[in-house]
């Protein structure tokens, strides 16, 4: 989140669909050791303080597959929000009393992709509420973020090839699908932020219940002949292997 420049439990009870027609899915590269220094920060200070200037954090994560990489997923009505929210943040109180801690514990973060929702019902279902700092709930779920770099945009003919050869298939192997991605390519107009510009990506979300459960669709999948038959066809579409992560949500991550 490197720019240039006290609540009770709350236990989630009710569900509600969150359509953000703009997120962003941020990764960041942290000095070894420095992961939990920084969802401390976020935890305490970061998603309240970036939702009172107009935008959602929607989810934040440990990668399970690299001990010193943060990823999260923040979304925003337009892309004029999305200006006015991080401007507010990015020169508002909380970030000027955090922001040299939190750069501290960054060596990157950088890597960061402009995504719109391309399924008809978009966006995520989310908690009603999101726990509070005395919670002590480590979600035992695996969200699955599968991310797909494409020759040319998702919509010619990629999204189609998803739905119509790929998606079945994850079904049947016992996925659980919650958001599906696509590249937003409209103009970054907040600069100070970085995004990765000239990219097609789509980017499928999952949810398991487990670790253990992620491994056995895992698995499952390995050995369906009809997965194995569309990865040729699948080739067709990418410039390189799809990247697999195994996001394990925070106590406070909304998306769990």
């Amino acid at each position: 989140m490197s720019v240039k420049a006290p609540q009770t439990h709350l236990a989630p009870v009710d569900e509600t669909r969150l359509y953000s027609p703009i997120a962003e899915l941020r990764r960041y590269t942290l000095h070894p050791g420095r992961r939990d220094d920084l969802i401390a920060l976020f935890d305490t200070h970061f998603l309240e303080g970036q939702e009172s200037c107009g935008m959602k954090i929607i989810g934040q994560f440990r990668d399970l597959d690299d001990p010193d990489a943060f990823v999260w997923l923040r979304g925003f009505d337009d892309m004029q929000a999305r200006h006015a929210a991080l401007t507010r943040f990015y020169d508002g109180p909380v970030w000027g009393a955090h922001s040299n801690t939190a750069n501290g514990t960054m060596i990157d973060s950088d890597d960061v992709l402009l995504l719109h929702p391309v399924e008809d019902a978009g966006g995520f279902t989310l908690p009603g509420e999101r726990p509070g700092l005395g919670s002590s709930d480590l979600p035992r779920a695996i969200i699955q973020a599968v991310t797909y770099k494409l020759a040319s945009p998702a919509e010619a003919g990629f999204l189609a090839f998803y739905r119509e050869a790929l998606a079945p298939v994850l079904h049947t192997a016992g996925e659980d699908r919650i958001g599906l991605f696509a590249s937003e390519h409209s103009e970054n107009t907040f600069t100070r932020l970085p995004v990765r510009l000239g990219e097609n990506v789509v980017v499928a979300f999952s949810r398991f219940d487990s670790v253990a459960a992620q491994a056995d669709f895992t698995s499952v999948l390995a050995s369906n002949s009809a997965w194995l038959s569309a990865q040729k066809a699948l080739s067709r579409y990418l410039i390189a292997p799809p990247v697999i992560a195994r996001l394990a949500p925070t106590r406070r991550s909304l998306l769990r």
